[in-house]
């Protein structure tokens, strides 16, 4: 069985700034995985690289066992950076049957319990450009996850989530990390790092180091 990410000597090159430097990674197994770091230390170039959106200098990236970059992109597999381009002017369910006709594999239905499931109403007529910080985040979280992936990168998945919503966000990770889905977290909070991974790593200068070992029952 291949493995779920392999990252073999991988180096980013911008403006002659190493925002990557010589990262190796083997994940073999589901579970949720974190990655912490200062702001600007890369996690979020080597999100953005695993899922696709950023070739390497040097080195390469394989999920599932194949390469991914140069315009392939992995298997299987959801993401949120920041918050997502949704159509301003669409309703939440609206823009999720957009995204979901691009590979047709989720019914209208899946749609209303996706939204329902973070938190949201799905027959809220309000254009997303009325919604909360908030509630963009859900609705990014939402589209991340509602082809039921098998690999999930998170990047700083709790922002601008009031108390209740951080506690359901985390609730819903370690439901799929039971589920069998390998999960990947970037987040400034040492408590959700605590309390969700099995695995915790540091970005530091675009360096990426063992920072501990963390069982989540």
């Amino acid at each position: 069985m291949p493995m779920i990410i392999e990252i073999n000597h991988v180096t980013k090159t911008v403006k002659g700034n190493d925002l990557l430097k010589d990262i190796d990674l083997r994940i073999t197994k589901p579970g949720v995985y974190g990655v912490i770091g200062r702001n600007g230390s890369g996690k979020s170039v080597l999100f953005k690289t695993i899922a696709g959106l950023l070739r390497p200098t040097t080195g390469e990236v394989k999920v599932f066992g194949e390469k991914v970059g140069n315009g392939r992109f992995p298997k299987h597999f959801g993401a949120l950076f920041d918050l997502p381009g949704f159509v301003p002017r669409y309703t939440a369910f609206n823009n999720l049957k957009l995204l979901a006709s691009i590979r047709g594999i989720i019914s209208t239905e899946d749609i209303r319990q996706v939204i329902s499931k973070v938190g949201l109403d799905p027959d809220d007529r309000r254009p997303v450009k009325k919604y909360s910080y908030g509630m963009r985040q859900r609705l990014g979280i939402a589209q991340a996850i509602m082809e039921n992936p098998s690999l999930l990168i998170l990047d700083e998945p709790m922002n601008g989530l009031d108390e209740t919503g951080v506690e359901e966000i985390r609730g819903m990770i370690l439901e799929f990390k039971k589920q069998g889905m390998t999960v990947l977290i970037a987040s400034h909070n040492s408590e959700d790092i605590k309390l969700l991974c099995d695995q915790v790593y540091r970005m530091d200068q675009g360096k990426l180091t063992l920072h501990q070992t963390e069982t989540v029952s």
